[in-house]
């Protein structure tokens, strides 16, 4: 193969890749595989795809480098054979309320240009239809009329309509302007004779602008006469017919009955991101924020010092002290009564603020501290920062409810007053996709609209394809992003770069069957070999067999994770790799299906019961739970089983452990055995990269403390807090404990440097003599899991957390790595570790969201060893999942469906997965049957 055919990497060292050499063919459907940590993402992304946008970005002027992000040159010797590249990387959408499925592929912009182009505007008001006419327009209506009618041309005058302008000066105004005749509450007024006139305007002025009647001679001074109107008139001008019938016509977009205005109309007045759309009371959010005081105060039994404001954040912390001590200066307040035996008036004080007296000093109250603090937040920050805000600080005691200005709609009256069709912008947004093509194919445009409309419905059907071909033809376009799940958001974002149909192209795609039952991974299967057929290169980091089985050529990375990571195992075709010693090769081969049997389980000792589950696209499902067990709640994707799980089994669980009432449309029972309920989910596990897995393990406090303890570090009295390096004392104040400085460039890509004064450690020189075992924390916060192991292997505090992170699979991480970086397969196993590590506090419903996203085939039979301990103490687990590997170890399946959306919604199958394999009607049933 010459190098015109292929994409050759030479030296790649970036990250914990060992300086390795791979070549790929060009136009080729290319995966990357291996164990988690093996390097897939720094050859793939951090090396390849960072290079192809280098380039790219160089080869632009300086004025255009500077506008545009910029990406350091990666540790690489050459990379030759490169195309144009383009990244799809997984990971959340945007969280925004104001993110839905039409902003980020575009249908909306384009439903929104459709709907101002050809729309009819009608008044909000009295719902009339409102039309906008040009002079020549207006002639020719008149003069439809019947030949020889007699008609007057009139124009409004506005600035007096509403009586509070001195009619004398007024008519006075116009008899200077020229004008002969006016109407004043309907009846005429010679404007030569002013002294029997009114003296005040109490209804309407009309100025009388000329007198004709209907024929075509007169068109040139009709024409004249009506351009007069419409400048008198402010753009509108009355015709009255000597038949007391009359037409109404304006230049403008205003109702002609009642007044109603709405400006020009373009594309951002019908958008809820535009003040110019928004809805005024809830700002295009569709949803307001009201405090709840019953999440304020959730455990009424608590104490007032106990932390019964959960507001305040934790009651040993120091805002809680302060917050405490502003209360107790201004009423007199028992701290020690539970908040319910407080008196009522007390209880009101303190939520609701109480004002000063000679004796007292006034008290702002919880509830309006709050809201102060959300107005000055708001007032500070914008967009996602607030919205970050939101959710960390104040969510949790809000509660959301529908705008009641627009009904959930987002936007203002005169948008939702344009329509097409019948249809206004909200109406189509909530349209499932495959319910929108058809109703654009139907629409029965005029020619000149079919002028206008071919161009616009032609891109939308391509991209609206796009999402059907992907099975999300389900979807609305105003869905919201945070609402989808991890595979649907995996594929709006693919479907956001793969309708351009472009062709030479290198795409980089990360995991993209991530969360996809594998009839869907089929589904996107045949939109990546169309896409290669194409004339495109595509370079795929991934696990699923499936997809590695129908490559053009597979890299397999490994042997390990981290440091034993960063090699090329084994490349070629799939049946090569299945024939060689990579990690993957026993899986391809099918050795890797003679899994441990599921350990003999007797029947279990009762289970919880769902009933009647309506919630979203539910149909009154009806399910069981075995207690004790492994339950995998299976289906195609939009079929239900979030809606099933996280939003209706989840929330009615933690409401009872809280002691409310479950506010979900089902009935559940069984839910009391639970002592509590923890959730895995993949979000990320911090949103700065002071987050480290150290500080969210929990086992960071445990190694400040041993420092603490040491004998040097006694002798200078030094603290735990001197080992933190989130806090002033012992880290280094130049970086501030981040061990690194960024230098921005003009032209250049940002260097980030090793501060100057710690040289990257974090700590000041003082911190860093205190040493254990030959390690200071600097060494403890770059060492890996494994490492650390063996270097606290004596401090059971910290061993054990660490056993918990290497039984997750997680060894390989270092302890001080960036949150940030980590992928959501390893956020979420960081999450499970962090629940093994705990001490057991009875029985425990773990509800785990798709665990087995972004793991090997290996790596899932790890995953499985775990859940196994789990069950084997007691608890029970409830997994959705797609992982045939995992769903085959299951004690119960419950599957969904038949299809996504309105289609599914019902239980097409239950019980063991054998049981499960012989449904014909059920999709994970026929999965299962087939399987290796």
């Amino acid at each position: 193969m010459s190098v015109r055919d292929q994409i050759v990497v030479r030296g790649a060292r970036q990250h914990n890749l060992k300086n390795i050499d791979v070549a790929f063919p060009r136009g080729r459907l290319v995966v990357i595989t291996g164990p988690s940590g093996s390097g897939k993402s720094s050859l793939a992304f951090d090396t390849i795809y960072a290079e192809g946008q280098r380039r790219y970005i160089e080869s632009l002027g300086a004025q255009a480098r500077q506008h545009l992000p910029r990406l350091p040159k990666p540790d690489v010797d050459l990379i030759e054979g490169l195309s144009p590249t383009i990244g799809v990387q997984s990971g959340e959408l945007s969280r925004s309320p104001r993110s839905t499925v039409g902003t980020v592929t575009e249908i909306d912009h384009l439903l929104r240009l459709l709907l101002a182009r050809l729309g009819q505007p009608h008044c909000p008001r009295c719902g009339q239809a409102i039309v906008v006419l040009g002079p020549a327009q207006m002639v020719d209506r008149v003069l439809a009329r019947a030949p020889g009618a007699r008609f007057s041309v009139r124009a409004p005058i506005a600035r007096v309509a509403d009586g509070d302008v001195a009619l004398g000066s007024e008519l006075a105004r116009l008899r200077r302007e020229g004008f002969m005749r006016a109407v004043v509450d309907g009846k005429p007024v010679d404007l030569h004779d002013l002294e029997r006139a009114p003296r005040r305007l109490r209804h309407a002025l009309e100025v009388d602008v000329d007198r004709l009647s209907v024929k075509q001679e007169a068109r040139s001074r009709l024409s004249d006469s009506i351009e007069l109107a419409l400048r008198a008139g402010q753009g509108v001008v009355r015709v009255v017919f000597e038949d007391a019938s009359e037409l109404v016509m304006s230049e403008r977009w205003r109702c002609t009955q009642c007044g109603f205005e709405l400006g020009e109309i373009t594309p951002a007045s019908l958008s809820w991101n535009s003040p110019r759309g928004e809805c005024e009371r809830c700002h295009g959010l569709g949803e307001q924020l009201r405090l709840d005081p019953e999440r304020v105060v959730p455990d009424p039994e608590s104490s007032l010092r106990g932390g019964a404001i959960a507001a305040w954040g934790i009651a040993e912390g120091r805002y809680y002290a302060r917050m405490l001590e502003q209360l107790q200066s201004a009423l007199a307040v028992d701290l020690d009564q539970p908040f319910r035996a407080l008196p009522a008036r007390t209880r009101e004080r303190i939520l609701h603020g109480a004002p000063g007296t000679s004796r007292s000093k006034p008290y702002e109250g919880v509830l309006p501290g709050l809201e102060r603090r959300l107005r000055e937040w708001s007032r500070r920050i914008e967009g996602e920062e607030s919205l970050e805000w939101l959710e960390e600080e104040l969510a949790p005691f809000m509660q959301r409810e529908r705008c009641s200005a627009c009904a959930g709609a987002r936007l203002n009256p005169g948008a939702l007053a344009l329509r097409l069709f019948d249809r206004n912008i909200a109406e189509l947004d909530a349209l499932a996709l495959e319910q929108l093509v058809p109703w654009l194919q139907q629409c029965a445009w005029s020619p000149t609209q079919q002028r206008i409309a071919e161009p616009i419905v032609r891109e939308l059907l391509a991209r609206v394809a796009v999402l059907v071909d992907l099975g999300l033809g389900y979807l609305s376009a105003g869905r919201t992003s945070r609402s989808l799940s991890r595979g649907e958001a995996e594929r709006i974002r693919l479907a956001a770069q793969l309708g351009a149909g472009l062709s030479g192209v290198l795409y980089v795609l990360d995991e993209p069957t991530a969360g996809l039952h594998p009839r869907d991974t089929e589904r996107l299967l045949g939109t990546l070999l169309a896409l290669r057929d194409r004339g495109n290169t595509l370079l795929v980091v991934e696990h699923d067999l499936d997809v590695i089985e129908r490559a053009d050529f597979v890299l397999d990375l490994g042997p390990g994770a981290g440091e034993r990571g960063g090699r090329v195992m084994a490349s070629g075709s799939p049946a090569e790799i299945a024939a060689s010693d990579g990690p993957t090769a026993r899986y391809l081969a099918g050795r890797g299906s003679q899994q441990a049997a599921k350990p003999s389980r007797g029947p279990s000792s009762g289970a919880v019961r769902i009933r009647d589950a309506r919630i979203h696209n539910l149909q009154g499902v009806d399910a069981e739970l075995p207690l004790a067990r492994l339950t995998c709640v299976t289906g195609v994707s939009g079929s239900g089983k979030s809606s099933l799980v996280m939003h209706t089994l989840l929330p009615a669980a933690r409401a009872l452990l809280r002691g409310e009432r479950a506010d979900v449309a089902a009935g559940i029972e069984g839910l009391d055995v639970f002592a509590r309920v923890v959730h895995v989910d993949q979000a990320p596990i911090g949103r700065t990269p002071r987050s480290t897995p150290a500080t969210y393990a929990g086992l960071f406090g445990g190694v400040r403390e041993l420092f603490a303890s040491l004998p040097e570090a006694r002798a200078r009295g030094f603290g735990p807090e001197r080992f933190s390096f989130n806090v002033k004392g012992g880290r280094c104040e130049t970086c501030q404990g981040a061990g690194v400085a960024r230098v921005p460039m003009q032209f250049l890509p940002d260097v980030y440097v090793a501060c100057e004064d710690c040289g990257g450690a974090r700590y000041e020189r003082e911190t860093l003599q205190v040493r254990y075992r030959g390690s200071t924390i600097a060494d403890v916060l770059g060492a890996s899991v494994d490492s650390a192991s063996e270097l606290f292997a004596q401090l059971p505090r910290v061993s054990e957390v660490l056993a918990s992170l290497r039984a997750v699979g997680l060894g390989y991480l270092r302890l001080g790595q960036s949150a940030t970086t980590l992928s959501a397969g390893e956020a979420q196993r960081l999450r499970l570790a962090r629940e093994l590590a705990r001490r057991d506090h009875g029985r425990t419903l773990y509800v785990l969201d798709e665990p087995t996203a972004g793991l090997h085939a290996s790596e899932v039979e790890l995953l499985a060893q775990v859940l196994e301990s789990l069950l084997a103490a007691g608890h029970t687990l409830v997994l959705v999942e797609h992982n045939l590997q995992l769903i085959r170890r299951a004690d119960h399946v419950i599957d969904l469906g038949p299809e996504a959306g309105a289609a599914g919604g019902r239980v097409i199958a239950s019980g063991t997965p054998e049981q499960v394999a012989q449904c014909a009607q059920s999709h994970t049933g026929r999965w299962l049957a087939h399987a290796r």
